[in-house]
């Protein structure tokens, strides 16, 4: 195979999924297929992490039963289901443990998640850091007291 039709074989970095999407204090790890919140997981099922997953793509955006029962779970028919309703549930209390169970909003026409679209900042506490980082942030904080 020649270098030219190698290369047209891989997408240009725009059409690449990223491994991570912030949705406010939340983060989805597309390679774990579960949410931080901080430094500590969900335990998101499948199901749940992909209807985060496609809400955290168009924050604010307001998706329908039918958008995610087509875009989730690849029905394209009405099911005589309630289980975006269930998984919905199932979610907002997995995010009621970090008091985040406000963000997954539903209004008279589908859900949406309530942050901000600007990424947020992921962020590990201090025993999850590698000890080189958090002593070069133990030096960073010294600097700045020493200079107070």
């Amino acid at each position: 195979m020649s270098s030219i039709a190698a290369y047209n074989l891989v997408p240009d970095g725009d059409a690449l999924i990223p491994r991570f999407r912030e949705a406010g204090d939340l983060t989805l790890d597309l390679f774990h297929r579960d949410g931080r919140v901080v430094d500590r997981w969900l335990g998101l099922h499948p199901r749940e992490f992909e209807l985060l997953w496609r809400l955290a793509d168009e924050p604010r955006v307001t998706l329908s039963r039918e958008q995610l029962l087509a875009d989730v779970w690849r029905i394209m028919y009405e099911p005589e289901t309630n289980s975006v309703a269930v998984h919905v549930a199932r979610v907002r209390s997995k995010l009621a443990a970090f008091d985040l169970a406000h963000i997954l909003v539903t209004d008279e026409s589908g859900y949406f998640l309530d942050v901000p679209a600007e990424p947020g900042v992921f962020e590990f506490s201090k025993e999850t850091q590698e000890p080189d980082e958090a002593e070069a942030q133990s030096q960073d904080e010294s600097e700045v007291s020493d200079k107070r």
